[in-house]
Protein backbone atom coordinates (compact mmCIF):
# COMPACT_ATOMS: atom_id res chain seq x y z
CA UNK A 1 0.00 0.00 0.00
CA UNK A 2 1.72 3.50 -0.79
CA UNK A 3 -0.47 6.95 -0.60
CA UNK A 4 -2.26 6.46 -4.00
CA UNK A 5 -2.80 2.44 -3.73
CA UNK A 6 -5.14 1.33 -0.93
CA UNK A 7 -5.19 -1.42 0.31
CA UNK A 8 -7.44 -4.90 -0.95
CA UNK A 9 -9.05 -5.07 2.12
CA UNK A 10 -9.78 -1.46 2.25
CA UNK A 11 -10.67 -1.24 -1.33
CA UNK A 12 -13.05 -3.87 -0.69
CA UNK A 13 -14.66 -2.30 2.39
CA UNK A 14 -15.12 0.60 0.21
CA UNK A 15 -17.19 -1.11 -2.67
CA UNK A 16 -19.34 -2.91 0.03
CA UNK A 17 -20.22 0.66 1.25
CA UNK A 18 -20.81 1.94 -1.98
CA UNK A 19 -22.91 -0.91 -2.87
CA UNK A 20 -25.40 -0.36 -0.21
CA UNK A 21 -25.33 3.34 -0.52
CA UNK A 22 -26.39 3.24 -4.32
CA UNK A 23 -29.13 0.62 -3.11
CA UNK A 24 -30.64 2.42 -0.53
CA UNK A 25 -30.22 5.21 -2.80
CA UNK A 26 -32.31 3.70 -5.83
CA UNK A 27 -34.86 2.53 -3.14
CA UNK A 28 -35.56 5.59 -1.87
CA UNK A 29 -36.06 7.02 -5.73
CA UNK A 30 -39.64 6.61 -5.82
CA UNK A 31 -40.24 8.73 -2.73
CA UNK A 32 -37.96 11.32 -3.26
CA UNK A 33 -38.88 14.74 -4.90
CA UNK A 34 -37.86 15.81 -8.26
CA UNK A 35 -37.06 19.62 -7.74
CA UNK A 36 -33.92 18.81 -5.60
CA UNK A 37 -32.10 22.07 -4.82
CA UNK A 38 -35.55 23.70 -4.20
CA UNK A 39 -37.19 21.71 -2.05
CA UNK A 40 -37.67 22.38 1.50
CA UNK A 41 -35.61 20.53 4.05
CA UNK A 42 -32.34 20.32 1.94
CA UNK A 43 -29.19 22.01 2.42
CA UNK A 44 -28.11 24.87 0.57
CA UNK A 45 -25.07 23.93 -2.21
CA UNK A 46 -22.36 25.54 0.24
CA UNK A 47 -23.18 24.03 3.48
CA UNK A 48 -21.61 20.72 1.60
CA UNK A 49 -18.47 22.86 0.40
CA UNK A 50 -15.75 21.13 1.79
CA UNK A 51 -12.00 22.18 1.73
CA UNK A 52 -9.22 20.23 0.34
CA UNK A 53 -7.19 18.73 2.66
CA UNK A 54 -3.67 17.88 2.73
CA UNK A 55 -3.91 14.39 4.83
CA UNK A 56 -6.19 12.24 3.90
CA UNK A 57 -9.77 12.33 5.27
CA UNK A 58 -10.10 9.10 7.87
CA UNK A 59 -13.89 8.37 7.41
CA UNK A 60 -14.46 7.17 3.92
CA UNK A 61 -17.90 6.44 4.32
CA UNK A 62 -18.87 9.86 5.90
CA UNK A 63 -17.50 11.31 2.76
CA UNK A 64 -19.81 8.80 0.51
CA UNK A 65 -22.22 10.40 2.81
CA UNK A 66 -21.53 13.72 1.68
CA UNK A 67 -21.28 13.14 -1.69
CA UNK A 68 -24.95 11.46 -1.54
CA UNK A 69 -26.01 14.61 0.29
CA UNK A 70 -24.79 16.77 -2.21
CA UNK A 71 -26.31 14.43 -5.28
CA UNK A 72 -29.71 15.31 -3.17
CA UNK A 73 -29.14 18.80 -3.62
CA UNK A 74 -30.32 18.84 -7.46
CA UNK A 75 -32.91 18.21 -10.23
CA UNK A 76 -33.67 14.16 -9.96
CA UNK A 77 -33.73 13.35 -13.19
CA UNK A 78 -33.80 9.72 -12.51
CA UNK A 79 -36.73 9.44 -10.11
CA UNK A 80 -39.99 7.67 -11.34
CA UNK A 81 -41.73 10.78 -11.42
CA UNK A 82 -39.71 13.16 -13.17
CA UNK A 83 -41.81 14.22 -16.41
CA UNK A 84 -39.41 17.57 -16.87
CA UNK A 85 -36.86 18.36 -19.55
CA UNK A 86 -35.75 15.23 -21.07
CA UNK A 87 -35.55 12.57 -18.29
CA UNK A 88 -32.31 10.82 -17.45
CA UNK A 89 -32.94 6.97 -16.19
CA UNK A 90 -29.09 5.81 -15.27
CA UNK A 91 -29.26 1.94 -15.48
CA UNK A 92 -27.27 0.33 -12.90
CA UNK A 93 -25.53 -2.25 -15.10
CA UNK A 94 -24.29 0.71 -16.78
CA UNK A 95 -22.68 2.25 -13.44
CA UNK A 96 -21.34 -1.14 -12.82
CA UNK A 97 -20.14 -1.15 -16.82
CA UNK A 98 -17.99 2.16 -16.01
CA UNK A 99 -16.66 0.97 -12.90
CA UNK A 100 -15.12 -1.76 -14.89
CA UNK A 101 -13.82 0.55 -17.74
CA UNK A 102 -12.92 3.25 -15.12
CA UNK A 103 -10.69 0.86 -12.98
CA UNK A 104 -8.91 -1.21 -15.91
CA UNK A 105 -8.26 2.27 -17.42
CA UNK A 106 -6.99 1.26 -20.97
CA UNK A 107 -6.76 3.65 -24.08
CA UNK A 108 -9.19 3.33 -25.88
CA UNK A 109 -8.63 6.25 -28.71
CA UNK A 110 -6.45 4.22 -30.89
CA UNK A 111 -7.61 0.74 -31.77
CA UNK A 112 -4.10 -0.49 -31.24
CA UNK A 113 -3.74 0.56 -28.14
CA UNK A 114 -6.53 -1.75 -27.13
CA UNK A 115 -8.06 -3.73 -29.93
CA UNK A 116 -10.66 -6.21 -28.50
CA UNK A 117 -11.98 -3.37 -26.25
CA UNK A 118 -12.22 -1.11 -29.26
CA UNK A 119 -13.87 -3.86 -31.00
CA UNK A 120 -16.41 -4.14 -28.65
CA UNK A 121 -17.70 -0.39 -29.11
CA UNK A 122 -17.12 -1.00 -33.13
CA UNK A 123 -20.11 -4.06 -32.28
CA UNK A 124 -22.39 -1.72 -30.65
CA UNK A 125 -21.83 1.08 -33.33
CA UNK A 126 -22.53 -1.26 -36.00
CA UNK A 127 -25.70 -2.49 -34.11
CA UNK A 128 -26.79 0.56 -33.57
CA UNK A 129 -26.20 1.90 -37.15
CA UNK A 130 -29.13 -1.25 -38.50
CA UNK A 131 -31.46 -0.27 -36.50
CA UNK A 132 -31.57 2.91 -38.01
CA UNK A 133 -32.11 1.14 -41.35
CA UNK A 134 -27.95 1.91 -42.24
CA UNK A 135 -26.19 -0.47 -44.23
CA UNK A 136 -22.47 -2.08 -44.08
CA UNK A 137 -20.68 1.17 -45.22
CA UNK A 138 -22.00 3.25 -42.22
CA UNK A 139 -19.99 4.15 -38.90
CA UNK A 140 -20.35 6.44 -36.03
CA UNK A 141 -19.00 7.50 -32.82
CA UNK A 142 -20.18 7.47 -29.76
CA UNK A 143 -20.00 10.64 -27.86
CA UNK A 144 -20.68 13.25 -24.63
CA UNK A 145 -23.83 13.84 -26.07
CA UNK A 146 -25.72 15.44 -28.56
CA UNK A 147 -24.22 18.72 -28.90
CA UNK A 148 -20.75 17.16 -29.64
CA UNK A 149 -22.30 14.82 -31.84
CA UNK A 150 -24.04 17.56 -33.74
CA UNK A 151 -20.57 19.49 -33.89
CA UNK A 152 -19.18 16.49 -35.29
CA UNK A 153 -22.02 16.17 -38.24
CA UNK A 154 -21.73 19.61 -38.94
CA UNK A 155 -18.05 19.49 -39.56
CA UNK A 156 -18.63 16.16 -41.89
CA UNK A 157 -21.31 17.77 -43.81
CA UNK A 158 -18.67 20.69 -43.76
CA UNK A 159 -16.07 19.16 -45.22
CA UNK A 160 -18.28 16.66 -47.72
CA UNK A 161 -19.90 19.52 -49.42
CA UNK A 162 -17.55 22.84 -49.09
CA UNK A 163 -14.36 21.38 -48.43
CA UNK A 164 -11.85 22.60 -46.31
CA UNK A 165 -10.90 26.41 -48.35
CA UNK A 166 -11.56 28.02 -45.15
CA UNK A 167 -14.30 30.41 -46.67
CA UNK A 168 -17.98 29.85 -45.63
CA UNK A 169 -18.89 33.11 -45.54
CA UNK A 170 -21.53 32.16 -48.14
CA UNK A 171 -22.28 28.66 -46.84
CA UNK A 172 -25.79 28.08 -45.76
CA UNK A 173 -27.27 26.26 -43.30
CA UNK A 174 -30.99 25.43 -42.38
CA UNK A 175 -33.15 24.03 -39.21
CA UNK A 176 -35.91 25.83 -38.17
CA UNK A 177 -36.51 27.46 -34.62
CA UNK A 178 -38.10 24.47 -32.90
CA UNK A 179 -34.02 23.56 -33.08
CA UNK A 180 -32.19 22.31 -30.50
CA UNK A 181 -29.44 25.31 -29.83
CA UNK A 182 -26.87 23.16 -29.50
CA UNK A 183 -26.85 23.20 -33.62
CA UNK A 184 -26.55 26.92 -34.38
CA UNK A 185 -23.43 26.63 -31.39
CA UNK A 186 -22.16 23.86 -33.58
CA UNK A 187 -22.10 25.70 -36.73
CA UNK A 188 -20.49 28.51 -34.81
CA UNK A 189 -17.55 26.42 -33.68
CA UNK A 190 -17.16 24.95 -37.34
CA UNK A 191 -16.30 28.10 -38.44
CA UNK A 192 -19.34 29.46 -40.11
CA UNK A 193 -21.14 32.49 -38.55
CA UNK A 194 -23.94 31.41 -36.49
CA UNK A 195 -25.95 34.17 -38.95
CA UNK A 196 -26.05 32.00 -41.98
CA UNK A 197 -28.40 29.96 -40.11
CA UNK A 198 -31.58 30.01 -41.61
CA UNK A 199 -35.06 29.16 -39.82
CA UNK A 200 -37.41 27.87 -41.82
CA UNK A 201 -40.96 28.00 -41.21
CA UNK A 202 -43.11 25.33 -39.39
CA UNK A 203 -46.60 23.79 -39.56
CA UNK A 204 -49.76 23.73 -37.16
CA UNK A 205 -47.53 21.01 -35.47
CA UNK A 206 -44.18 22.32 -35.01
CA UNK A 207 -43.12 20.56 -38.04
CA UNK A 208 -40.37 21.92 -40.75
CA UNK A 209 -42.77 23.01 -43.85
CA UNK A 210 -40.84 21.02 -47.06
CA UNK A 211 -42.04 23.85 -49.16
CA UNK A 212 -41.06 26.81 -46.90
CA UNK A 213 -37.50 24.74 -47.17
CA UNK A 214 -37.32 24.52 -50.79
CA UNK A 215 -38.73 28.24 -51.28
CA UNK A 216 -35.72 29.28 -49.32
CA UNK A 217 -32.97 27.21 -50.72
CA UNK A 218 -33.68 28.35 -53.89
CA UNK A 219 -34.00 32.11 -52.92
CA UNK A 220 -31.04 31.44 -51.91
CA UNK A 221 -29.18 30.13 -54.45
CA UNK A 222 -30.68 32.55 -56.57
CA UNK A 223 -28.67 35.29 -54.27
CA UNK A 224 -25.43 33.47 -54.84
CA UNK A 225 -24.65 31.70 -51.44
CA UNK A 226 -23.90 27.84 -50.54
CA UNK A 227 -26.51 26.14 -49.05
CA UNK A 228 -25.26 22.82 -48.18
CA UNK A 229 -26.51 21.41 -44.38
CA UNK A 230 -30.56 20.62 -43.75
CA UNK A 231 -30.79 20.16 -39.48
CA UNK A 232 -34.30 18.52 -38.72
CA UNK A 233 -36.10 17.08 -35.71
CA UNK A 234 -36.80 13.59 -35.07
CA UNK A 235 -38.39 14.76 -31.69
CA UNK A 236 -38.05 18.28 -30.72
CA UNK A 237 -37.33 19.08 -26.85
CA UNK A 238 -40.15 21.55 -26.76
CA UNK A 239 -42.88 19.06 -28.01
CA UNK A 240 -41.63 16.03 -29.41
CA UNK A 241 -41.86 17.27 -32.99
CA UNK A 242 -41.05 15.12 -35.83
CA UNK A 243 -40.41 16.65 -39.28
CA UNK A 244 -41.31 14.87 -42.66
CA UNK A 245 -37.53 13.38 -42.76
CA UNK A 246 -38.91 11.57 -46.47
CA UNK A 247 -40.26 14.69 -48.20
CA UNK A 248 -36.47 17.02 -47.06
CA UNK A 249 -34.69 13.91 -47.92
CA UNK A 250 -35.79 14.26 -51.21
CA UNK A 251 -35.22 18.12 -50.75
CA UNK A 252 -31.76 17.50 -50.20
CA UNK A 253 -31.29 15.05 -52.47
CA UNK A 254 -32.46 17.68 -55.33
CA UNK A 255 -30.60 20.39 -53.82
CA UNK A 256 -27.53 18.52 -53.07
CA UNK A 257 -27.43 19.46 -49.56
CA UNK A 258 -26.18 16.93 -46.49
CA UNK A 259 -29.56 15.85 -44.28
CA UNK A 260 -28.48 15.86 -40.38
CA UNK A 261 -31.31 14.80 -38.33
CA UNK A 262 -30.85 15.61 -34.23
CA UNK A 263 -32.49 12.59 -32.90
CA UNK A 264 -30.95 13.27 -29.48
CA UNK A 265 -34.56 13.32 -27.86
CA UNK A 266 -36.21 10.73 -29.89
CA UNK A 267 -34.19 8.92 -31.95
CA UNK A 268 -34.05 6.01 -29.48
CA UNK A 269 -37.42 5.09 -30.56
CA UNK A 270 -35.95 3.43 -33.65
CA UNK A 271 -35.28 0.97 -31.41
CA UNK A 272 -39.14 -0.48 -31.43
CA UNK A 273 -41.54 -0.95 -33.85
CA UNK A 274 -44.48 1.73 -32.85
CA UNK A 275 -41.40 4.41 -32.61
CA UNK A 276 -39.50 3.52 -35.90
CA UNK A 277 -42.91 3.78 -37.53
CA UNK A 278 -43.29 7.09 -36.86
CA UNK A 279 -39.43 8.48 -37.25
CA UNK A 280 -40.43 7.73 -41.03
CA UNK A 281 -37.50 7.50 -43.42
CA UNK A 282 -34.41 8.78 -40.99
CA UNK A 283 -32.57 6.09 -42.73
CA UNK A 284 -32.64 8.15 -45.69
CA UNK A 285 -30.44 10.92 -44.23
CA UNK A 286 -26.48 11.23 -44.22
CA UNK A 287 -26.42 11.00 -40.36
CA UNK A 288 -28.01 11.07 -37.33
CA UNK A 289 -27.70 12.45 -33.75
CA UNK A 290 -29.33 10.48 -30.76
CA UNK A 291 -28.54 10.09 -27.08
CA UNK A 292 -28.24 6.82 -25.39
CA UNK A 293 -28.45 8.62 -22.01
CA UNK A 294 -31.77 9.96 -22.51
CA UNK A 295 -33.82 7.02 -25.10
CA UNK A 296 -31.69 4.12 -23.80
CA UNK A 297 -31.61 5.16 -19.93
CA UNK A 298 -27.80 5.08 -19.82
CA UNK A 299 -25.58 7.57 -17.65
CA UNK A 300 -25.23 11.27 -18.85
CA UNK A 301 -22.01 11.19 -21.12
CA UNK A 302 -23.24 9.23 -23.63
CA UNK A 303 -24.14 10.31 -26.74
CA UNK A 304 -23.88 8.84 -30.16
CA UNK A 305 -23.12 9.77 -34.10
CA UNK A 306 -24.57 7.40 -36.77
CA UNK A 307 -23.24 8.44 -40.41
CA UNK A 308 -24.78 6.62 -43.12
CA UNK A 309 -21.20 6.88 -45.16
CA UNK A 310 -18.77 5.99 -42.57
CA UNK A 311 -15.53 7.14 -44.39
CA UNK A 312 -17.08 10.52 -44.83
CA UNK A 313 -17.03 10.80 -41.13
CA UNK A 314 -13.36 9.56 -41.25
CA UNK A 315 -12.12 11.83 -44.07
CA UNK A 316 -13.87 14.85 -41.68
CA UNK A 317 -11.48 13.75 -38.65
CA UNK A 318 -8.63 11.57 -38.92
CA UNK A 319 -5.40 12.93 -38.02
CA UNK A 320 -2.11 11.83 -37.77
CA UNK A 321 1.19 12.60 -35.32
CA UNK A 322 4.66 11.29 -35.22
CA UNK A 323 3.67 10.53 -31.54
CA UNK A 324 1.78 7.87 -33.33
CA UNK A 325 4.31 6.10 -34.88
CA UNK A 326 4.33 2.91 -32.97
CA UNK A 327 0.76 2.05 -33.32
CA UNK A 328 -0.08 -0.10 -36.59
CA UNK A 329 -3.19 1.41 -38.06
CA UNK A 330 -3.56 -1.46 -40.55
CA UNK A 331 -3.43 -5.53 -40.18
CA UNK A 332 -7.53 -6.07 -39.34
CA UNK A 333 -7.59 -3.62 -36.42
CA UNK A 334 -11.28 -2.21 -35.50
CA UNK A 335 -11.81 1.07 -36.17
CA UNK A 336 -10.01 4.08 -34.11
CA UNK A 337 -12.55 6.37 -32.24
CA UNK A 338 -10.02 9.05 -32.47
CA UNK A 339 -10.14 9.00 -36.61
CA UNK A 340 -14.30 9.97 -36.62
CA UNK A 341 -14.63 12.16 -33.65
CA UNK A 342 -12.58 15.58 -32.28
CA UNK A 343 -11.46 13.58 -29.31
CA UNK A 344 -7.70 11.89 -29.31
CA UNK A 345 -8.29 11.10 -25.37
CA UNK A 346 -11.10 10.06 -24.06
CA UNK A 347 -13.45 7.82 -21.55
CA UNK A 348 -14.10 3.90 -22.64
CA UNK A 349 -17.94 4.59 -23.70
CA UNK A 350 -18.29 1.56 -25.50
CA UNK A 351 -18.91 -0.71 -22.31
CA UNK A 352 -21.90 1.87 -21.03
CA UNK A 353 -23.73 0.81 -23.69
CA UNK A 354 -22.39 -3.07 -24.40
CA UNK A 355 -22.83 -3.96 -20.85
CA UNK A 356 -26.11 -3.11 -20.70
CA UNK A 357 -27.39 -4.65 -24.14
CA UNK A 358 -25.95 -7.79 -22.99
CA UNK A 359 -26.99 -8.03 -19.52
CA UNK A 360 -31.00 -6.80 -20.77
CA UNK A 361 -31.09 -7.76 -23.57
CA UNK A 362 -32.30 -5.87 -26.78
CA UNK A 363 -35.75 -6.41 -26.02
CA UNK A 364 -35.71 -4.89 -22.89
CA UNK A 365 -35.23 -1.57 -24.66
CA UNK A 366 -37.42 -2.21 -26.97
CA UNK A 367 -40.51 -3.09 -24.74
CA UNK A 368 -39.66 0.19 -22.48
CA UNK A 369 -39.87 2.24 -25.41
CA UNK A 370 -43.21 0.88 -26.12
CA UNK A 371 -44.31 1.13 -23.10
CA UNK A 372 -43.07 5.03 -22.76
CA UNK A 373 -45.42 5.92 -25.73
CA UNK A 374 -48.26 4.15 -24.63
CA UNK A 375 -48.26 6.18 -21.16
CA UNK A 376 -48.08 9.02 -23.15
CA UNK A 377 -50.80 8.67 -24.91
CA UNK A 378 -52.86 7.50 -21.85
CA UNK A 379 -52.06 11.00 -20.13
CA UNK A 380 -52.87 12.89 -23.44
CA UNK A 381 -55.83 10.86 -23.40
CA UNK A 382 -56.39 12.42 -20.38
CA UNK A 383 -55.62 16.41 -20.85
CA UNK A 384 -57.88 15.78 -23.40
CA UNK A 385 -60.99 14.93 -22.39
CA UNK A 386 -60.71 17.52 -19.57
CA UNK A 387 -63.03 20.75 -20.66
CA UNK A 388 -60.84 23.28 -18.96
CA UNK A 389 -57.68 22.08 -20.52
CA UNK A 390 -55.95 22.12 -24.16
CA UNK A 391 -54.08 19.47 -25.74
CA UNK A 392 -51.74 21.62 -27.59
CA UNK A 393 -50.53 18.91 -30.02
CA UNK A 394 -51.24 15.06 -29.71
CA UNK A 395 -48.53 12.97 -28.85
CA UNK A 396 -45.56 12.50 -31.96
CA UNK A 397 -43.81 10.55 -29.81
CA UNK A 398 -43.49 10.95 -25.90
CA UNK A 399 -44.01 14.32 -25.12
CA UNK A 400 -47.24 15.84 -23.52
CA UNK A 401 -47.61 19.20 -24.30
CA UNK A 402 -50.71 21.13 -22.54
CA UNK A 403 -52.42 24.27 -21.13
CA UNK A 404 -55.02 25.68 -19.48
CA UNK A 405 -58.31 27.12 -21.87
CA UNK A 406 -58.05 30.44 -22.40
CA UNK A 407 -60.84 32.16 -21.61
CA UNK A 408 -62.94 34.54 -23.30
CA UNK A 409 -61.29 37.93 -23.65
CA UNK A 410 -57.96 37.02 -21.63
CA UNK A 411 -55.01 38.32 -22.11
CA UNK A 412 -51.93 36.88 -23.31
CA UNK A 413 -50.19 37.71 -19.68
CA UNK A 414 -52.97 36.55 -17.79
CA UNK A 415 -53.25 32.90 -19.67
CA UNK A 416 -49.71 32.18 -19.42
CA UNK A 417 -49.81 33.08 -16.06
CA UNK A 418 -52.53 30.62 -15.25
CA UNK A 419 -50.00 28.05 -17.11
CA UNK A 420 -47.09 28.72 -15.02
CA UNK A 421 -49.49 28.29 -12.02
CA UNK A 422 -50.69 24.78 -12.94
CA UNK A 423 -47.18 22.99 -13.39
CA UNK A 424 -46.33 24.69 -9.71
CA UNK A 425 -49.52 23.72 -8.34
CA UNK A 426 -48.42 20.11 -9.83
CA UNK A 427 -45.21 20.28 -8.64
CA UNK A 428 -45.71 21.23 -5.81
CA UNK A 429 -47.39 17.98 -4.91
CA UNK A 430 -43.83 16.31 -5.15
CA UNK A 431 -45.28 13.11 -6.77
CA UNK A 432 -44.57 13.81 -10.37
CA UNK A 433 -42.32 16.98 -11.77
CA UNK A 434 -43.23 18.88 -14.90
CA UNK A 435 -41.42 21.85 -16.86
CA UNK A 436 -42.97 24.45 -18.97
CA UNK A 437 -41.83 26.17 -22.46
CA UNK A 438 -42.98 28.94 -24.83
CA UNK A 439 -44.18 28.33 -28.10
CA UNK A 440 -45.12 30.43 -31.13
CA UNK A 441 -48.35 32.01 -31.15
CA UNK A 442 -49.74 34.81 -33.27
CA UNK A 443 -50.02 37.26 -30.34
CA UNK A 444 -46.62 36.58 -29.18
CA UNK A 445 -44.92 33.23 -27.42
CA UNK A 446 -47.70 30.99 -25.19
CA UNK A 447 -46.76 28.90 -22.62
CA UNK A 448 -47.46 25.75 -22.54
CA UNK A 449 -46.80 22.96 -19.47
CA UNK A 450 -45.12 19.69 -20.83
CA UNK A 451 -44.37 16.11 -19.86
CA UNK A 452 -41.58 13.65 -21.14
CA UNK A 453 -42.40 10.57 -20.47
CA UNK A 454 -38.99 8.81 -20.93
CA UNK A 455 -37.02 7.27 -17.57
CA UNK A 456 -37.40 3.21 -17.69
CA UNK A 457 -38.79 3.61 -13.91
CA UNK A 458 -41.93 5.50 -15.00
CA UNK A 459 -44.88 3.29 -15.54
CA UNK A 460 -48.71 3.31 -14.56
CA UNK A 461 -48.72 4.49 -11.50
CA UNK A 462 -46.76 7.91 -11.81
CA UNK A 463 -48.80 8.62 -15.08
CA UNK A 464 -51.78 8.28 -12.80
CA UNK A 465 -50.36 10.55 -10.15
CA UNK A 466 -49.47 12.61 -12.92
CA UNK A 467 -53.62 12.74 -14.24
CA UNK A 468 -54.39 12.96 -10.97
CA UNK A 469 -52.45 16.55 -9.88
CA UNK A 470 -53.26 17.72 -13.48
CA UNK A 471 -56.75 17.42 -12.64
CA UNK A 472 -56.60 18.54 -9.73
CA UNK A 473 -54.96 21.95 -10.11
CA UNK A 474 -56.70 22.55 -13.45
CA UNK A 475 -60.10 22.71 -11.27
CA UNK A 476 -58.39 24.94 -8.76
Amino acid sequence: MTALEPSRTEVERWLALVGRHVLDHVDRLPTMGSAGAGEAGLPRAEALSLPIPETPHSDFETLLQHVVAAAEVSTNTAGPGYLAYIPGGGLLTAGVADLVANWVNRYTGLSAASPALCRLEADVIRWLARQFGYGADAYGLLTSGGSLANFSAVVTARHAKLGDSGDYRRARVYTSAQAHHSVSKSVALAGIPATNVVSVATDERLRMRPDAFDAQVRADVEAGLQPFLLVTAAGTTNTGAVDPLGPLSDLCQTHGLWHHVDGAYGGAFALCETGRARLGDIDRADSITFDPHKGMFLPYGTGALLVRDGEALRAAHQADAPYLQDFGRDGGLPPSPMDFGPELSRDYRGLRVWLPLQLHGASAFRSALEEKLALAQTLADAVEANPGLELVDAPQLSVVPFRPNRRDAEPLEAWNARSLALCEAVNSRGRVYLSTTRLPHPEGEVVAVRACVLSFRTHDEQIGFAIEDIMAAADC
